[in-house]
């Protein structure tokens, strides 16, 4: 995120690195889009917002990832002094610290690296720990996309809500379109990262490395393999719904005029017209 997240005191985040031992001071990355992240010396911090991240699952992930520091290619998070991977910091934002790694990485659509289907059927033949979660098949705020779909109501983005009002017809379709698909997925369940796409991928003098493990979960090989090249009319198309949900509602709801809602309302209106 280019925004510094609203309600959380610097004094807040300081306090809960000092539960993992971290100090000094931290500096804001805007990377990615959905956490918030701070380098602080030779560590790095992940921030989530819980109301758009559940706690509950947010620490299941955080768990299963942590019982996989084993594995050459993770990075996995660190543990706080009572234990856990993950430290709430106020009602609303909860956080992970890792280990920062030296390297090369890209961003979401960059072409991955060499060596990363290795590293994928590694990760996908790897006993998974008996606490990890199992990756939803169904689109995550699907109900609320089809009550927009029926009443869009009233948008604090004018924008946004135009739109999404003029794609409401490819809309239904690829709802229609994710059923049928879903209906011919594979039985297989294996663990995977469930976003390996570039921007997760670091480049390092001791080979590749997957960080961002807030989406590990059990589900079939293609859930990784799509965003390594290979085919899931499934899961790409998944991806795009999920977008377009979690974008209308950022922008239907009030919120400040900042680069991330104008971020929010261009992807939401290339994705729509890449339906």
């Amino acid at each position: 995120m280019e925004d510094l997240p609203a309600g959380l005191a610097d004094e807040e985040l300081r306090a809960g690195l000092v539960r993992f031992g971290v100090t000094g001071t931290p500096v804001y990355a805007p990377l990615g889009f959905g956490d918030y992240h701070w380098t602080v010396g030779d560590h790095f911090t992940s921030v989530a917002d819980l109301t758009t991240k559940p706690l509950a699952g947010l620490r299941q992930a955080m768990e299963t990832a942590a019982s996989l520091s084993d594995l050459p290619f993770v990075v996995a998070p660190l543990r706080a002094d009572d234990g856990s991977a993950v430290v709430l910091l106020n009602d609303r934002y909860a956080l992970s610290v890792f280990p920062f790694v030296q390297g090369e990485t890209g961003t979401f659509g960059d072409p991955l690296p060499a060596g990363i289907d290795e590293l994928l059927a590694a990760l996908h033949a790897t006993e998974p720990p008996p606490h990890t979660p199992i990756a939803a098949i169904d689109l995550p705020g699907r109900d609320a996309l089809a009550a927009l779909l029926d009443e869009p109501g009233e948008w604090f983005s004018t924008p946004a809500r135009e739109v999404f009002v003029a794609h409401t017809g490819r809309l239904r379709d690829a709802l229609t379109e994710l059923d049928r698909l879903a209906a011919a997925l594979p039985d297989e369940r294996v663990l995977t990262h469930g976003e390996p796409h570039a921007g997760n991928v670091i480049s390092t003098a001791g080979g590749l490395k997957l960080v961002d493990w807030d989406t590990v979960g059990l589900a079939p090989p293609e859930r990784d393999l799509w965003l390594a090249g290979g085919q899931s009319s499934f899961y790409s198309l998944r991806w795009s719904l999920d977008d377009i949900a979690q974008f209308s509602e950022k922008l239907r709801a009030p919120h400040e005029k900042s680069r991330d809602a104008e971020l929010s309302l261009h992807y939401l209106t290339t994705t729509l017209e890449a339906l």
